[in-house]
């Protein structure tokens, strides 16, 4: 690719959720409209855990964190979606642009539409999307045979699951495909693996258009291991558990920090220190941004569309 190859991409299509995605997004903001994340609605904990069990709601926690970190002229508006009620009554720990998009959610047709408005409203040029609009829980099938409900459940495994499903089965968003028919360049992570990385890779249909999308795929590490089960995986696991679902050797490269535990795996690697200064186990969006612009300029010129 060119110099300046991440200008020339006419579309950038990354996946996952928590603060991990806030980043990557934050970090290639400048693209504006041509960049879509895709975002986890799993998530069973804190505020949203409590939202969705009362309201019977997608998780908008991920989706609200990934809003706010794209936003590049803070104002009144930006700081009231970002603030959590203090005390013990009923509204303690809830966010409020949860509440927020969750009501605009009861008002519009499509969940979308919430984000949407909270879009417009915050200035917002890039496309967010759920997964799915529809409420599922991220499940795992144990070694041993159990079954456990509930991406929280899920972090707290002490082994790595045997397999991970979503219950029930929901339809990934129509405008999903479509941006990922469209992409010319898509990244899955970083964020909590088995919690953030792979709900949306459990969808079918999701995943089969990864699988037939001649974009090149980056997968981008933690900067340290996670406390929960995956933190248990090294690389070459990690990656397996990726192509398992999008099909053998669909992975063009993954970037992770020097060191990295790579185990077996035979793909293309790029180390690259990614650290904050002030907080290393947290992706600097500048240094992200280089490093894919690196790998970019480096791929074969018959490689991108």
């Amino acid at each position: 690719m060119p110099i300046d190859a991440l200008t020339q991409v006419k579309q950038v299509v990354a996946l996952g959720g928590g603060h991990g995605m806030g980043r990557v997004l934050s970090a290639l903001s400048f693209l504006g409209p041509r960049l879509t994340g895709i975002v986890t609605t799993t998530d069973n904990g804190g505020s949203t855990g409590r939202l969705r069990k009362s309201q019977s709601c997608i998780a908008w926690g991920d989706l609200r964190n990934c809003l706010n970190q794209l936003v590049t002229n803070p104002s009144t508006g930006s700081l009231l979606f970002e603030y959590r009620f203090a005390g013990n009554g009923e509204l303690a720990g809830h966010n409020l642009g949860n509440l927020m998009l969750l009501a605009l959610d009861n008002l519009c047709v499509r969940p979308l539409d919430a984000i949407e408005l909270i879009s417009d409203m915050l200035h917002i040029e890039p496309k967010l999307l759920p997964m799915s609009e529809h409420p599922t829980d991220l499940c795992a099938r144990t070694p041993c045979g159990n079954h456990i409900i509930g991406e929280v459940s899920v972090d707290q495994l002490d082994t790595p699951p045997h397999s991970l499903f979503l219950h029930p089965p929901v339809p990934a968003i129509a405008e999903a495909l479509e941006a990922i028919q469209r992409a010319e360049l898509i990244l899955l992570g970083p964020g909590s693996f088995f919690t953030s990385i792979m709900p949306p890779l459990l969808m079918p249909e999701l995943a089969g258009a990864i699988e037939r999308s001649r974009a090149p795929l980056l997968f981008i590490t933690n900067l340290v291991d996670e406390a929960g089960p995956a933190g248990q995986l090294d690389l070459e696991a990690q990656c397996h558990w990726l192509e398992s679902q999008l099909g053998r050797g669909r992975l063009d490269a993954v970037l992770a920090p020097p060191g990295s535990r790579r185990g077996a795996w035979p793909g293309t690697v790029i180390e690259t220190e990614l650290g904050e200064s002030a907080l290393p186990h947290r992706h600097d969006r500048e240094k992200l941004r280089v490093a894919l612009e690196q790998w970019l300029q480096a791929l074969p010129s018959g490689r991108h569309l």
